[in-house]
This record gives C-alpha cells, structure tokens and sequence, in this order.
C-alpha cells in the first residue's frame, strides 16, 4: 500500500501566497527508500507538467516558470514535502500533484492532486 495526501490548496488573489504541503505512508514507502518527491500541476487542456522536485540527496529541481518564486522543502526522516508559492498568478492555477518516486526500479507514486486557483 502507498498513499500521498496533498493539502493545502485553495483559492488566492494574484500576487498572494499558498503552502501545499504532502505526506507519503504505508507499506511500500516503510520498506523501500525514497529517492525523489515533488510537485506536478495540470491546468484545464494542458500537460502534466514538472513544478520541483527535491532529490534524497538534497539537490532540488524547478521548473524555469515557478524560479525564484516556488520553494520546495522536503523532510527525507517523515517523508513528507512541501511546496511554499509566492507570488501567484493566474498561469499558475492548476491542480497540484505530489509525486514520489522510489530508489531503484524508480517506481513512481501520485496523489489525488489538490486545486489551485488564482483569481481576483
């Protein structure tokens, strides 16, 4: 069993502020190690699309639209990851999905995904 359970979206005025947060439980996250967990959005008629993502190693990963405004943490010891946005705007609405990936056959987990609007 594995299950990823995103909160945390919402609705937020451009130029606001939102904190998605994930967490990763059950049998397969216990016995096999994480090697990756991250965040992909998908906006009405779009792609799946790469937000961050934050390696074991430490290394962290952002796509060139969310640089300098999305920051991605990742606690490896709880197994859990956050994703702070500042400075939304209305491109970045989507539904967000957290995404965990696992050492080795890289099999790779999402969650039920969890929506982002940004209006006014």
């Amino acid at each position: 069993q594995a299950q990823l359970v995103e909160s945390g979206g919402g609705l937020v005025q451009p130029g606001g502020s939102l904190r998605l947060s994930c967490a990763a439980s059950g049998s397969v996250f216990d016995k096999y190690p994480i090697s990756a967990m991250g965040w992909y959005r998908q906006a009405p008629g779009k792609e799946r699309e790469l937000v961050a993502t934050a390696l074991t190693g430490g290394h962290k990963n952002y796509a060139d639209s969310v640089k300098g405004r999305f920051i991605i943490s990742r606690d490896v010891r709880v197994k859990t990851v956050s994703l702070q946005m500042n400075s939304l705007q209305p491109e970045d609405a989507a539904v967000y999905y957290c995404h965990a990936r696992l050492s080795g056959w890289g099999t790779a987990y999402w969650g039920q995904g969890t929506q982002v609007t940004v209006s006014s």
